[in-house]
């Protein structure tokens, strides 16, 4: 029972540290005293953090299965995490008003959308991605509601951030600047600074995913 309540008790501060912190009033406060990049790091740093209670939470709950593991299902997230490493790399501090994450706002060119053109929130595709590929080798009801709940709340998120982005920059700014993105061909995902040197960046950070995954959580991903 304790393990229970550990979970619940991780997934209710997850919510509440991804909602209080950004709403409006409490926002502008903390931003006030910490300014506006202190805010962010130390709003990465509490996600992150809370995240990482959170799936060793998930760990120490009761072990309920709902299908069997068979190794095949190890290779489902091995595919779909280095996309995912692509996405973060090549979208890490690129300029991108229509979401979070971006940095250089201002220098942001919708004829140069690089991952802009795929998808407005990049981020919030490669928390999808990731969580719905790590549902599959892990068939217990601790990881699937883990998973299958970050899987949801990266792809309901993208509708909330529209709807934020509207209010935040305004419907005439917000319709402008998706418009004009949409309307570049899909060659245009390709357009990113240094973009060599972010793919490189992926595929080490896959790399390193691979080879710190059983250090850090005691489970190769590996089939």
């Amino acid at each position: 029972m304790a393990g229970w309540l550990e979970y619940l008790a991780a997934f209710a501060a997850f919510f509440l540290s991804h909602s209080l912190p950004v709403r409006p009033p409490v926002k502008a406060w903390l931003q006030a005293r910490l300014g506006r990049g202190g805010f962010g790091l130390a709003y990465g740093a509490l996600s992150l953090g809370v995240l990482g209670w959170l799936i060793v939470a998930a760990e120490r709950a009761p072990f309920v299965p709902l299908w069997t593991w068979a190794p095949w299902q190890n290779l489902v997230p091995l595919a779909v995490m280095l996309p995912v490493c692509l996405i973060v790399a090549l979208s890490l501090a690129h300029p991108n008003p229509l979401s979070f994450g971006g940095a250089g706002n201002h220098r942001f060119d919708p004829a140069r959308p690089g991952l802009v053109r795929l998808t407005r929130h990049p981020p919030l595709l490669a928390l999808g991605l990731w969580a719905g590929a790590h549902v599959v080798p892990n068939g217990d009801l601790a990881h699937v509601a883990l998973f299958g709940t970050f899987a949801l709340f990266a792809f309901l998120g993208m509708r909330l951030m529209d709807r934020r982005k509207r209010r935040e920059m305004g419907v005439a700014r917000w319709q402008h600047l998706a418009r004009a993105v949409a309307a570049q061909p899909w060659r245009a995902v390709m357009r990113i600074p240094a973009g060599g040197w972010r793919v490189a960046a992926g595929g080490a950070l896959y790399g390193a995913l691979i080879w710190l995954h059983p250090l850090i959580l005691g489970v190769s991903p590996l089939p």
